[in-house]
């Protein structure tokens, strides 16, 4: 059951493909401006939470593949930045 739970939140985080981790140099794109853009690093905020969450619940023996997905939300997360910075300045 650990392992179909860990699945589906990985799955989950892996779906969303959006970014704002909890304390990631990418959470600062402009809802006003990108409003898809910053609902989708919300997204990626609440998937990294509930890998930290899968983490603990299964005192972080998950074969070091729940640290791996967080590097690429937080590989996601640094993306998305990137991407609204490109749009503000082909505006």
């Amino acid at each position: 059951m650990k392992k179909l739970m860990t699945g589906v939140v990985l799955g989950l985080a892996l779906a969303v493909g959006g970014a704002q981790l909890v304390a990631g140099p990418a959470q600062n794109v402009s809802a006003r401006k990108h409003p898809n853009i910053a609902a989708a690093q919300g997204f990626l905020a609440k998937a990294a939470a509930k890998v930290t969450a899968a983490q603990k619940a299964n005192e972080y023996d998950l074969g070091g593949h729940a640290a791996k997905a967080k590097d690429l939300i937080d590989q996601a997360a640094a993306e998305l930045k990137l991407a609204a910075e490109t749009a503000n300045q082909n505006k």
